[in-house]
């Protein structure tokens, strides 16, 4: 067996998700960079470098997720790191602000638009379909191959958007933009995610819970306002502890515990 730590990111042809890849592989770690589209995912692990190798993989589809994990195995055996990464806030925003589109405007209509009594039941199940029964559905697949590995971690890529705790208070600075599509899919996610810690807690496969900061990337129409390599130290730092790093935590940049 390799000492080469085997990982994998899901949505990691861009944002978030390829800067993780791309520093994990920085530090020695052999990353699946993750993508629906195969194509887009070769660029972004050839961007990347050696380490790096594309894997399809749409989290929404479970043939495609069966087949990344037959994949995985064929090559290593095992998986060391899953980082469920893959996430959507919204079905129609398609543009860059290159293309002279304001993606501040936009997220500001959509979440007028997006309230419990107006919010679109088709976008809230395109939304959760990706954010929670992806990432529970990539966990299933992937778990066989974390039993095989090597001090196993699995970072849930979630948001304190999600936090329950936070978002009840309406001194809270996002409690009024609380609706049931993003935000609500990142509180369900965060609850699949404590099933997975409770699952789990026996075994040596540690589970964290990680909100990235708010990173200017196609997730946010680039309304975000921290770069990518800002946005991306927590997720990084929680994928890279080593066997005495802790478990079941939700944090923030840098290790700031996020109430539930």
């Amino acid at each position: 067996m390799s000492d080469t730590r085997i990982a994998l990111v899901t949505g990691a042809n861009q944002g978030v998700g390829f800067q993780v890849a791309k520093e994990l592989v920085a530090n020695g770690v052999t990353a699946y960079v993750g993508s629906r589209d195969l194509e887009r995912g070769e660029v972004a692990a050839a961007e990347i470098g050696s380490g790096a190798i594309a894997l399809q993989i749409d989290v929404t589809d479970v043939k495609s997720i069966a087949a990344a994990a037959e994949q995985i195995r064929s090559e290593h055996g095992r998986l060391d790191l899953l980082v469920n990464n893959a996430g959507i806030s919204n079905t129609q925003w398609s543009g860059l602000p290159s293309e002279g589109q304001d993606g501040k405007a936009f997220m500001e209509e959509y979440m007028k638009s997006s309230k419990a009594s107006t919010a679109s039941l088709r976008e809230m199940h395109a939304v959760w379909d990706t954010n929670v029964f992806g990432t529970l559905a990539v966990y299933q697949a992937m778990l066989p191959l974390l039993r095989e590995g090597v001090d196993a971690r699995i970072v849930n890529v979630s948001s304190a958007v999600g936090s329950l705790t936070l978002n009840a208070d309406p001194s809270h600075p996002y409690h009024a933009r609380f609706g049931p599509i993003y935000p609500a899919s990142k509180t369900a996610e965060n609850a699949v995610t404590l099933a997975m810690m409770i699952e789990l807690e026996s075994t040596g496969i540690k589970v964290n819970l990680v909100s990235p900061a708010f990173t200017a990337t196609n997730l946010n129409a680039f309304a975000g306002t921290e770069s990518v390599e800002d946005g991306s130290r927590e997720v990084v730092r929680v994928a890279l502890l080593g066997p005495d790093g802790p478990t079941a935590t939700y944090t923030s940049w840098e290790n700031t515990p996020i109430p539930w």
